[in-house]
Formats: structure tokens, C-alpha cells, sequence
């Protein structure tokens, strides 16, 4: 029983010995929580660069396919073939991404550019199409003047094809006289009873687009080609979707 007292005396000791460092120590943790926010916040990584690493454009082969939302946020989408708001009224896509071959997405960033320099910027409605979403296309409307047959392929099969319109910078579409996807006369780029302020939209369109490489086609304003893909192979590569 006397040892046991001794063995109590010495850890009751020892205890208090320690506590001035212990008090200490508390201390220091409460003054580290209660920093301001400010003083700490290095040690956070900012939202911005939580984003995926992504490999630059200027390195990567011409005929590889890119996510455009990748390598600018300076692009508006509205993927219709991912909705039923067009005139399939069918979505056939899983989900809508704007997929193109790496040197067409050179070419758009460079007309773009251009675009935002003047208070615009492109918004997009088709890209790149899977060839097995041709096929979807076809079987639901068999008409070539409407959709282009997939046993011969489109040019958004081979990722150098987009559907595009302007906007400001403020996402104001411009009026370019039609919805997209009118199949009729109005939509023909030679089709000019139109007000002014449409023909000069379609113009600056067309006009910034050709200069950067980009071919129009004469029924469909919102239509272009990037010429140095009309040679590709049709592709059936697919996205994942989130």
C-alpha cells in the first residue's frame, strides 16, 4: 500500500510538472485555428487550378481528337442533337460535347479570336458526330437533302464540321434571319431578302470564318467546313459522358 502512495505521489508530480507545457501547447493550437482566413489560405488550391492537366494543342497530332471546352472557356454550346429541340426531335446523342480533329480546333480558336476581338464569339451546335450517330440520323430521316447518308459519311464524321452561329459576349444570340436547322430558302447564303441587319450578321460570319480557313456550304448559314480535313477517314470514335 506504501509503495502504491509513492508510485501516485510521482505521477501526480510529474503531471503537474508537465502542465505548463501542455497549457502552452493548447495555446498555440487555439491561436494557430483562430488565424484569420487570409493568413492560411495558400494552403488551399485555388478552384481554378483544380482542373485537369490537358496536353497543349500546338503538340498534338493534326488528326487526334480534343475537347474544345478544353483549351478555351471563350466558346458558347447548345448541343442540339443531345436534346429533342431539333428537327429530328430526337436526341441522339448520350450527352453533348464538342469533340473536332486537333487542327480544326486550331482553326476555331484562331477565328474566334477574331470573333471576340469584335464583341462576338462562336456558339456551337454540332461538332464532331460518330459515324454510328449518322446512322441514328439516317434511319429516323432517309432523306440526303436533310442528312447526309451515312454509307458515304458527313463531314462531322471526320471532326472538320461544325454548326455554329455568334453571340455577344453577353450570350445575345445574333439574328441570322432563320432558326438552326431551317431547311428552306431563307437559310441559303444567296437568299438576301432578308433586313440588313441579318445579311451583315451571315457576312461577318461567313467573311471570319472563310479568312481562318473555314468553307461555308450554300444552303445552311450555319454550316462550315475546315478544309484541311474534307480528306479525313470517317470516324466512329465516342466520348464518355460524366
Amino acid at each position: 500500500m506504501k509503495r502504491l502512495s509513492i508510485v501516485l505521489i510521482i505521477i501526480v508530480c510529474f503531471s503537474c510538472k508537465e502542465t505548463p507545457k501542455a497549457e502552452k501547447k493548447q495555446e498555440e493550437i487555439t491561436q494557430e485555428i483562430e488565424k484569420p482566413l487570409e493568413e492560411v489560405v495558400d494552403s488551399v488550391v485555388p478552384a481554378e487550378e483544380e482542373k485537369k492537366q490537358v496536353v497543349p494543342l500546338a503538340s498534338i497530332p493534326d488528326t487526334t481528337f480534343v475537347r474544345l471546352a478544353d483549351y478555351s472557356d471563350d466558346f458558347a454550346y447548345e448541343m442540339k442533337y443531345a436534346t429533342e429541340d431539333n428537327f429530328l426531335k430526337a436526341q441522339v446523342y448520350d450527352c453533348g460535347e464538342c469533340y473536332v480533329r486537333a487542327v480544326t480546333a486550331r482553326g476555331l480558336l484562331k477565328a474566334n479570336a477574331a470573333f471576340v476581338e469584335k464583341g462576338y464569339r462562336i456558339k456551337f451546335f454540332d461538332c464532331y458526330r460518330p459515324h454510328d450517330v449518322q446512322k441514328k440520323m439516317w434511319k429516323i430521316v432517309p432523306n440526303a437533302t436533310y442528312v447526309a447518308n451515312p454509307a458515304k459519311g458527313s463531314i462531322h464524321n471526320k471532326g472538320g464540321a461544325v454548326d455554329i452561329t455568334l453571340e455577344t459576349l453577353a450570350g445575345e444570340e445574333l439574328d441570322m434571319g432563320t432558326p438552326f436547322d431551317f431547311f428552306g430558302r431563307k437559310a441559303r447564303h444567296a437568299y438576301t431578302d432578308l433586313p440588313k441587319e441579318v445579311l451583315d450578321n451571315r457576312k461577318l460570319l461567313k467573311t471570319t470564318m472563310e479568312s481562318f480557313g473555314f468553307g461555308a456550304i450554300t444552303s445552311e448559314w450555319w454550316h462550315y467546313n475546315y478544309k484541311p480535313t474534307l480528306n479525313y477517314k470517317v470516324a466512329n470514335f465516342t466520348w464518355d459522358c460524366e
